[in-house]
């Protein structure tokens, strides 16, 4: 399974079952996982740990 079948059975579920609500509490996740993703490689970890 490709990971953009995994969003696309993800947004598949949410519009059958009318769960439009969990849409921006998966796109703070992911937005949340960037940032620490960006934090490891970044000369500015220092800060953006402060930060969280």
């Amino acid at each position: 399974m490709s990971k953009i079948a995994i969003f696309r059975e993800l947004w598949l579920f949410m519009r059958m079952r009318k769960k439009f609500w969990m849409l921006p509490l998966i796109l703070l996740i992911i937005l949340l996982g960037l940032l620490l993703l960006f934090a490891q490689t970044s000369p500015l970890a220092p800060f953006i740990y402060t930060i969280i």
